[in-house]
């Protein structure tokens, strides 16, 4: 992986390219390519496998994994989806396998929230950038209690709200990265949705209609 950010900084043009290029040639061994498709990439795959696991350590040791995954298999990309769904997909399964394998030795969710650092992309609701100490309390509180009901919900009720209401992704790209109709993600949506409001409601008081 150093390698190839090595090659990436000697190769600029790199950056300028669609990812689909960039996959097709790092499927014909261009290391810069695939640097760069890291570069444009694991942030949001970070974000993702934090919002599945609950832990940086475990979001951070799932996203290098997926990338190895995804660098194996580049040539079985094909443009007929987007390369980041392409790589969700891998990260989630990645999560999930991780999840399977350690069911039976602890539980899955170990969240970090003293971390000091803050998954990027996070909503805004959660964001604090006022001055007011207080204030950075309150919302560090409430970002908390969030995730610790996110982190309740069963896997792919959590996955399916990661990927729409925190990565903004539409039915299509969801329905891609899970493997199910888009019918079936906005069935599956609404009723991880009732459950997470379910989970924040004695902590957080009634979501306002």
């Amino acid at each position: 992986m150093s390698e190839a950010r090595a090659d990436q900084r000697a190769d600029p043009s790199a950056s300028r390219q669609s990812d689909a290029a960039l996959a097709e040639a790092s499927g014909k061994g261009d290391s810069a390519a695939f640097g760069e498709l890291v570069s444009r990439h694991q942030d949001r795959a970070f974000n993702l496998a934090f919002r599945l696991t609950g832990s940086h350590e475990d979001a951070a040791d799932a996203v290098q994994e997926a990338f190895l995954k995804a660098y194996r298999g580049i040539q079985s990309f094909r443009r007929q989806s987007s390369f980041y769904t392409w790589l969700f997909r891998i990260v989630v399964n990645e999560v999930r396998s991780r999840r399977r394998s350690r069911a039976s030795r602890r539980p899955d969710f170990s969240l970090d929230a003293a971390s000091d650092r803050d998954p990027p992309n996070a909503p805004a609701a959660l964001q604090s950038d006022g001055p007011d100490p207080s204030e950075q309390a309150s919302l560090a509180e409430r970002r908390q209690i969030v995730e610790e009901a996110l982190q309740a919900l069963e896997f792919d009720q959590r996955a399916i709200i990661a990927l729409r209401d925190i990565e903004g992704r539409d039915y299509a790209e969801i329905a891609e990265v899970l493997r199910c109709p888009a019918g079936t993600v906005k069935s599956r949506l609404h009723r991880a949705r009732m459950a997470l409001k379910d989970a924040l409601a004695p902590k957080l008081g009634p979501t306002p209609q």
